[in-house]
């Protein structure tokens, strides 16, 4: 029986991207030509024997970032019609390694909010229960990956971006350390907290992107003796009931294979989300600013985004490096929490995807904004430069995703995607 060619396999996820951009609107953007005639090229390489890493692979990439000839609004009216003249760094890598980008997919506007909701381009849908958000930023992907559209795509994280996503919609989201991917040609939110990561079905397609830019897993013998450290709640937010469950079943199970180790987190996490949230707003602001005046600001973005940076113009340099401080002194806090050691067990959100159009979110006797509640497990580790990983919990048939993040030391990418195999692997994710 014959191998089906790349250029089928395209025209299949064409199709199938083409239906989950009415069901979900979880695509800016599909490339009928350019991806065709990638896949061409792939089926020339698989017939003379010079096959690439990712050759024929569909992907698709957030319109936060640069494709060359493929329209680029990062999910902002105002930038309706620019066409970039070449790719993002992150983008090239993976053509390089014979990936078939099929097209760009949704963000909130200028990946600075969870929804992945838009005035302006219609809301993105989470597909497992259309009356709920996606989250966001990079929400266009995780619902473009759990409708089946594509098996993995490039995604950004300046907060939890990829694996808030991820988690609301029962898929894989990795971020590696801070650096350790370019971020030229992508539009920046936060350069000091901003990462390039990708989401995948399942841990397996994201090692595979991992190992076409050269993020390489340990040797197994590294991995036969690990201690996890268990983070089951972030002050102020508790979890919900469900996600509680479903996070202590699986740390019940890992017990099982792993040494696994309460951790003290007493003073841990303070200032850590309020130090996050200045410095993302005078970041914000700066690269704004830098790019445009204000009158084409208060007239052409959205009114949340004006909100932001109206706020931002109010920040003093004072404010921005007492945020630093406490940026700092959190990372050693987190590098003297994870000295004994290898690994932190946390969940991804507190509480499954929220319904849309929804400002604050209440989770038992606490309550407070959609974005406290999404970000105060994954924005920490943005703010440190920590890799993270969020990885599916089982679920019971019926319930909505939830999810565990798993943190690794900087540096450690490929052994973080080593362990996050095996963790799925032992609870049956």
């Amino acid at each position: 029986m014959g191998a089906i060619s790349a250029v089928a396999v395209t025209e299949q996820a064409l199709e199938t991207a083409e239906h989950c951009k009415r069901d979900v609107n979880a695509f800016a953007a599909l490339d009928h030509t350019g991806a065709l005639a990638a896949a061409s090229e792939s089926d020339r390489r698989f017939a003379n024997g010079t096959a690439r890493l990712l050759e024929g692979l569909p992907i698709a990439v957030k319109d936060l970032i640069d494709t060359k000839d493929v329209e680029t609004c990062y999910g902002a009216a105002t930038y309706r019609g620019n066409v970039p003249t070449v790719d993002a760094d992150i983008v090239r890598a993976l053509s390089a390694q014979g990936a078939v980008i099929i097209g760009k997919t949704t963000t909130h506007e200028f990946a600075w909010g969870v929804t992945t909701e838009s005035e302006a381009f219609g809301d993105t849908l989470n597909p497992l229960d259309p009356s709920r958000i996606p989250g966001g930023s990079s929400g266009g992907m995780a619902a473009a990956i759990a409708y089946g559209a594509v098996m993995a795509g490039v995604g950004t994280d300046t907060g939890g971006s990829v694996r808030i996503p991820a988690s609301l919609c029962g898929v894989v989201g990795f971020k590696p350390t801070w650096g350790r991917l370019s971020t030229r040609g992508v539009f920046a939110l936060a350069p000091s907290c901003d990462h390039v990561g990708w989401l995948g079905r399942e841990v397996s397609d994201v090692s595979l992107l991992a190992s076409a830019l050269d993020i390489a897993s340990p040797g197994s013998d590294a991995r036969t003796s690990l201690r996890l450290g268990v983070i089951r709640e972030i002050a102020p937010v508790p979890l919900s009931a469900g996600v509680g469950e479903a996070f202590d079943s699986a740390t019940d199970r890992l017990q099982l294979a792993f040494p696994c180790i309460p951790i003290d987190t007493s003073g841990l996490f303070d200032g850590a989300f309020d130090a996050f949230a200045c410095i993302v707003l005078v970041e914000g602001g700066i690269e704004h600013f830098r790019r445009n005046d204000w009158a084409r600001i208060v007239t052409s973005y959205g009114a949340q985004t004006v909100d932001r940076l109206t706020r931002a113009r109010a920040m003093s340099l004072a404010t921005y490096a007492d945020a630093q401080q406490s940026r700092r002194q959190f990372a050693a806090r987190l590098h003297a929490a994870m000295a004994d050691i290898d690994y932190l067990l946390l969940p991804t959100c507190p509480c499954v995807a929220p319904v849309r159009h929804r400002e604050e979110v209440s989770i038992g006797a606490w309550s407070g904004t959609l974005r406290e509640a999404l970000m105060t497990y994954t924005a920490p580790f943005n703010l440190a430069g920590f890799p993270a990983i969020s990885i599916p919990l089982p679920a019971t048939a019926g319930a909505l995703p939830a999810a565990m993040q798993i943190i690794g030391k900087p540096g450690d990418d490929g052994g973080l995607l080593q362990i996050a195999q095996q963790v799925a692997s032992v609870i049956g994710a």
